[in-house]
């Protein structure tokens, strides 16, 4: 079969949910006001809430939100076969995820930009706001110490990617002094873009190779300790400056990224290499439920709920550019994840082992993950454009470094904030200080990166992060959900489309949680079976406090329009 009939069938399916379920959602339950006062005009400061245009912050959010994760978790997932990843990923975009973000964001800007967990307390209860910030606490320092290992890993394995995403910092920097100085978007974008480009062409020709000596922890050691300091940097810098310019040049890359790819897959037609179903190994995690956190991010994810209501929702210039920024970001993700399948389930990439795909795929941990994507899609690339395979490579290692970056920059940024929500929650007043709190949200993930060990090298504990990272970030993601239903039926409008994608990643994330669970008990790791724990004894409590606060709207029968005077101050 044609990887276009997969092509054909996420796009058509994605086209639905922009154009008919995403606006139904809009008009009929969230109730878009665009007259609605955001707290990104109500609060301006020029460093944390600032008003921005929508397509800028669609590419500051698409890329917050995208990170590798999207690329990561298919590329694992396809070793069930193609057919189950790619109902997840179209799906679960349009009917999860898309609510999901979408709903987050609408949210948090009706309650002063507050982030989930904050904005809890007022929905739910005081005591769901101090459970549910816990949880996003350990799924940030889940996800910082995931990426930083993820990005080690692809600059050691592509050098040729050091350059490119190094050099990515001044134009960002550059890109944000121009949008401030009001500079036309279009050709700062153009020019922007073509910049990066021919920064990929350089590394290309000149791959870069970090010391093992800096640190004495080895070359991947010394990257993910100096990705830390670049961050932390980062995440106190105001978000225009940096922050919302490299996600929104990194958007723009990525946007002319996947029209390379989505092309050459109709310029060279590659079938699919891979099967239907696979006959996996007797060894292999259950595909019920393990597949719906493999993919995560690409299909759900709770991590975007803490990106929309953390860094997005204080940007948000109408609150009418919700709908784009939002559903269409998760949308935006779900493409990334699509062509991942096509990538590393063609025939073209298929063919570079001589065993085939099966060759490529032995076992479900034992696939080649990021690099799939890029050995794939460089193939794709090469063969359907003409482009040498050299810098093909290249330009997708870049991409899945950007943007594995740009989420370490926004997850800093909001674990900062975590911390000093804590500080202001608590009366903490060291931990409402920006360097503080930024110390101790370095310090947390660095003990994770280096305090759980895969035994290959320092720092390498993010390659055992992913199955604990996904459970996490689906229970999260079912917390927001509950979170956002509570508040609609407060409102009085229907809250069944969130409650019942809420119950399915609920029971299927808590089922996974216990198998990883189980696992990690049988290998010793008692750290992550620690946070999983944790997460999922929380879970629970939250899901009994969101019951008793229902049960006790609908004695009062508190619906209809004397609920939107109770629920917030900024309603």
């Amino acid at each position: 079969m044609s990887s276009i009939f997969i092509v054909i069938f996420g796009l058509v399916g994605f086209t639905f949910g922009w154009f008919v379920y995403s606006k139904f959602i809009a008009e009929k339950i969230y109730r878009l006001d665009p007259n609605f006062e955001t707290p990104a005009h109500r609060f301006e400061d020029g460093v944390d809430y600032v008003p921005t245009n929508k397509f800028v912050l669609w590419g500051s959010h698409f890329t917050a939100v995208a990170g590798a994760a999207p690329i990561v978790g298919p590329a694992i997932a396809v070793y069930w076969g193609w057919a189950p990843a790619l109902l997840w990923v179209t799906f679960g975009s349009i009917f999860f995820a898309g609510v999901h973000d979408f709903g987050a964001l609408w949210a948090s800007n009706r309650h002063d930009a507050k982030s989930i967990g904050a904005l809890s307390e007022s929905i739910v209860s005081t005591r769901v706001r101090s459970v549910l910030m816990i949880i996003i606490f350990l799924l940030l320092v889940l996800v910082n110490a995931m990426f930083a290992t993820i990005i080690a890993d692809e600059m050691v394995i592509y050098p040729e990617s050091v350059f490119p995403a190094w050099a990515a910092i001044p134009v960002a920097v550059a890109v944000g002094v121009l949008i401030r100085r009001k500079v036309n978007l279009l050709a700062i974008s153009i020019i922007g873009v073509a910049i990066l480009y021919f920064t990929i062409y350089i590394g290309s020709t000149m791959p870069l190779a970090l010391p093992g000596d800096i640190f004495g922890l080895g070359e991947r050691g010394n990257w993910i300790i100096l990705l830390y300091v670049y961050a932390g940097i980062a995440s106190m810098l105001p978000v225009w400056l940096l922050l919302q310019p490299r996600d929104y040049i990194n958007g723009a890359q990525l946007v002319l990224g996947l029209f390379v790819l989505y092309s050459a897959v109709l310029l060279t037609m590659p079938d699919v290499a891979a099967p239907m179903f696979n006959d996996v190994a007797a060894d292999t995690p259950p595909l019920w439920p393990i597949l719906f956190v493999t993919i995560a991010c690409g299909a759900l994810s709770g991590f975007h709920g803490i990106v929309s209501s953390g860094t997005s929702a204080k940007q948000l210039n109408n609150e009418k550019d919700a709908r784009f920024v939002g559903y269409l970001g998760a949308l935006g993700e779900g493409s990334l994840a699509l062509i991942t399948i096509v990538a590393v389930t063609g025939s073209l990439y298929a063919a570079t082992a001589a065993g085939g795909w099966s060759e490529l795929y032995p076992s479900f941990t034992g696939g080649p993950s990021a690099g799939g994507f890029i050995t794939g899609g460089a193939l794709l690339i090469s063969e359907g454009w003409g482009i040498p395979l050299a810098f093909s490579q290249t330009m997708l290692a870049v991409m899945v470094v950007l943007f594995a970056g740009t989420t370490m920059d926004a997850g800093l940024r909001l674990t900062r904030y975590i911390i000093q929500e804590w500080g202001n929650i608590y009366e903490i007043v060291p931990l409402k200080n920006n360097y503080i709190s930024t110390l101790v949200a370095v310090g947390a993930c660095l003990l994770l990166a280096f305090g759980v060990s895969n035994g290959n090298y320092p720092g390498d504990g993010g390659t055992l992060i992913w199955p604990v990272f996904g459970a996490t970030n689906q229970i999260l993601a079912s917390m927001t959900l509950i979170v956002i239903s509570v508040y609609l039926i407060r409102l009085g409008r229907p809250a069944r489309y969130l409650l019942a994608p809420m119950m399915f990643i609920l029971v299927m994330a808590a089922w996974a949680g216990v198998w990883y669970v189980m696992d990690y008990i049988s290998k010793g790791q008692w750290i992550l079976v620690a946070i999983q724990v944790a997460v999922m004894a929380s879970a629970v409590f939250i899901i009994l406090e969101a019951w008793s606060t229902i049960s006790k709207l609908r004695r009062e029968d508190n619906a209809g329009d004397d609920g939107e005077s109770v629920t917030s101050s900024s309603e």
